[in-house]
């Protein structure tokens, strides 16, 4: 498939799944078009590959939502960019922001980053991932690329019913314990 995450065998299936449901789902409701359009095992292989390829970024359970949301607002066969949207749509339905929203509001955020209020969990993990450095950098044109990259996947494995949390208690414990006699010393030598 090319070079990215390495994913495990049951997220593949699940995917492969995601897409043969989407499919069936398009025969079933648009049995004629559908036919007219992938009229051959051939056709019909080559266009799950290129809609696997063009889908890879959302997760399985965005898949299905978005195969759901194209069949009730669609009167023909839906293309491959309404199913796209679709599926960038389905993210709302996870009760998250969207890519853009989402990394705003990464730049927006302050120390201790832990405890702003985030909109969602999964933004404060995405941006963790990419480095705040990166989020907050105005020379870096690619940081939204990067971000986005690392959310969808985020996201994906929220699909598959990972959560996001965080827990203030385990962030503080991680944290190195101050050193007073080095804090005294430097007071001292500092004269403060």
């Amino acid at each position: 498939m090319g070079h990215g995450p390495k994913t495990s065998s049951f997220d593949r299936q699940k995917f492969v799944e995601a897409i043969d449901n989407l499919f069936l789902k398009l025969e079933l409701s648009y049995h004629y078009q559908f036919y007219k359009v992938f009229g051959t095992d051939e056709r019909l292989s080559e266009a799950k590959r290129l809609w696997a390829e063009s889908l890879k970024k959302f997760p399985p359970s965005g898949i299905d939502h978005a195969a759901e949301l194209v069949i009730q607002s669609n009167d023909y066969l839906p293309t491959l960019t309404e199913v796209i949207k679709a599926c960038g749509d389905s993210i709302e339905s996870l009760d998250i922001p969207s890519v853009q929203e989402a990394f705003i509001e990464a730049q927006k955020s302050f120390s201790p980053r832990q405890e702003f209020p985030w909109t969602a969990p999964i933004i404060y993990w995405a941006a963790r991932e990419v480095g705040w450095d990166i989020i907050n950098s105005s020379n870096n044109t690619n940081a939204l690329k990067a971000f986005s990259k690392v959310y969808f996947r985020l996201i994906k494995e929220m699909g598959n019913g990972k959560s996001f949390d965080i827990n203030l208690k385990d962030i503080q414990d991680g944290a190195e314990p101050l050193d007073l006699d080095l804090l005294a010393s430097l007071r001292k030598k500092h004269d403060l």
